[in-house]
């Protein structure tokens, strides 16, 4: 039986969560400046990003089997091993192809480490203290968010990208120190069974989904190619689902579905993901690649709303110990609905102080529910299925993110060349007008630069052409959000149906420890 120190144990668990949530907020504001390194597409570049959160998604699952077989330290210390080494990958590489498999490395020790991070919460703290618990917990994890896009960009913009991978290799060994010295053991092993053909079913199902909305913005959503991977996904999830209601000891224990809250607030979780992580792709895009803002711009832009939610998430996590999920829900969300459309409104004149001002009040919104509509549905699930409704729950939200990611950069790839061709049509030789402010164009070039009027057509056409990509380019990033802001408002209207889970209830299904497992001793943090 071992005492554990709440305030170690949180605190080593919490610096993995922060290390790990780090990561992905550097890359975001590193993709633009990583396109032009690696001469890649956006639809390319976003595999850094969405193979990181399908890594996620796909390990999810098979944390529950890990959790129950495994001790926490020994969990922990794998997974930051894991993560380190990725970061190490991450930070010599020269091409795509390295960057991407060292994105796998750290993804597989994030996999872990999430849930892991979230089941010792739901262990230690009981219902009625999880919402301030959870606020502390949000703390570290949004403080990592406030940080990243600001240091990324002035990172970035004066030195090397490979010094984000390069920084995460001390944290990651600061961290591997601390848990060999602090961190104890949470719950008990049972030593389930492996469910190889769940966890084999679930790889390719997820992976044959996203690989399908992924490859659409190339390849169009029609092609064989795309059409193919999305019902092969659809019947791999298909034998997943079927596999684990029928299998004596599941990879993913389905039952907590049965439980109402639950299912909502997970169905919920998702589609702020959704809205959230593609929000978090485009707006970058759009800032540097678009409008011209240094990845330093790009960065402080963001920083207000990431510290706001810092600031906010305690503040929630209280009141939602005190009203519930519901009305914090509903208020978050009509605030993110709000402003995401108003990001489907860009333009090539918006200001700065405008987007910011966007991105500050959505960020307020997001911090009404991040935390709040995940514990709300934990806290009716037994403690017996917390690491799988926990293993779920992440999954559903990592994989939402992963899709949402690949969706709406499928949206925005798809719309602007749609867009493109609108412009071709209404610029043609049959328009006298267009004509007319074509040659115009071009004897002016022609002129100021000293050139023959070939060449100036030459320099009109290229002028145009650049105009219109960009105004095309904006227009399908506009198409992309309003996609975003249908996913808050299907949320909106879920979150109305919340309901609050009754104390004794939760007491009620939670059994008692068995007669051979012993009871864990909390010792009180000394701060």
């Amino acid at each position: 039986m071992e005492q554990i120190h709440v305030g170690r144990t949180l605190a080593v668990l919490l610096l993995g969560a922060f290390i790990s949530i780090l990561n992905q907020t550097l890359i975001n504001i590193a993709l633009p400046h990583l396109m032009s390194d690696f001469n890649m597409s956006a639809t390319t570049a976003q595999w850094l990003s969405t193979a990181y959160m399908l890594v996620n998604g796909v390990l999810i699952p098979i944390t529950a089997y890990l959790i129950a077989t495994y001790r926490t330290r020994t969990l922990f210390l794998a997974a930051m091993v894991f993560f380190t080494a990725g970061s190490v990958v991450c930070a010599i590489s020269t091409g795509f192809t390295v960057m991407l498999i060292g994105r796998i490395m750290q993804a597989v020790g994030t996999g872990i480490l999430m849930p892991l991070v979230m089941n010792v919460f739901l262990t230690i703290f009981p219902p009625e203290r999880r919402g301030a618990a959870m606020g502390m917990m949000g703390i570290a994890m949004i403080f990592a968010p406030a940080v990243g896009p600001t240091l990324a960009g002035w990172i970035v913009q004066n030195y090397s990208w490979h010094i984000l991978f390069i920084m995460m290799i001390p944290l990651g060994i600061i961290d591997i120190v601390l848990a060999v010295k602090w961190l104890r053991n949470v719950g008990q092993q049972t030593f389930p069974k492996f469910d190889t053909w769940g966890a084999v079913t679930s790889t390719l199902g997820f992976g044959g989904l996203l690989y399908g909305f992924s490859e659409a913005g190339t390849y169009g959503w029609g092609s064989i190619q795309v059409v193919a991977f999305l019902i092969l996904g659809g019947i791999f999830i298909g034998l997943f689902v079927w596999r684990e209601l029928t299998a004596d000891e599941p990879l993913l224990e389905l039952r907590v579905f049965k439980y109402n809250i639950f299912t909502l607030t997970t169905i919920i979780g998702s589609a702020i993901n959704l809205t959230l992580f593609g929000g978090m792709i485009l707006l970058p895009i759009y800032l540097q690649n678009i409008r011209g803002f240094t990845p330093l711009q790009a960065g402080l832009l963001m920083l207000p709303g990431a510290l706001l939610m810092g600031v906010m998430s305690p503040i929630s996590g209280a009141l939602f110990d005190r009203i519930g999920a519901r009305p914090l829900a509903i208020i978050g969300l009509i605030i993110t609905s709000i402003t995401t459309w108003e990001f489907s409104r860009l333009t090539s004149d918006t200001t700065y102080s405008h987007i910011l001002l966007l991105y500050t009040v959505r960020s307020f919104g997001m911090s009404f529910m991040m935390m709040t509509v995940q514990t709300a549905g934990l806290n009716q699930v037994p403690l017996q299925l917390g690491s799988h409704a926990t293993a779920m729950s992440n999954t559903m939200r990592q994989i939402a993110g992963s899709i949402g990611t690949a969706l709406l950069i499928t949206v925005m790839t798809t719309r602007t060349t749609i867009h493109m061709g609108d412009y071709a049509n209404m610029i043609s030789a049959a328009n006298p007008q267009i004509v007319s402010s074509f040659q115009e164009l071009a004897g002016t070039l022609a002129g100021a630069a000293g050139l023959p009027a070939q060449a100036g057509q030459t320099l009109a056409l290229q002028a145009v052409y650049g105009v219109a990509m960009k105004e095309s380019t904006i227009k399908g990033i506009n198409d992309a959000f309003l996609v975003a802001t249908l996913f808050a408002l299907i949320g909106l209207v879920l979150s109305f149906f919340i309901g609050r889970v009754k104390r004794d209830k939760v007491e009620v299904l939670q059994k008692p420890p068995a007669h051979n497992e012993e009871p864990i001793l909390l010792e009180p943090a000394n701060t």
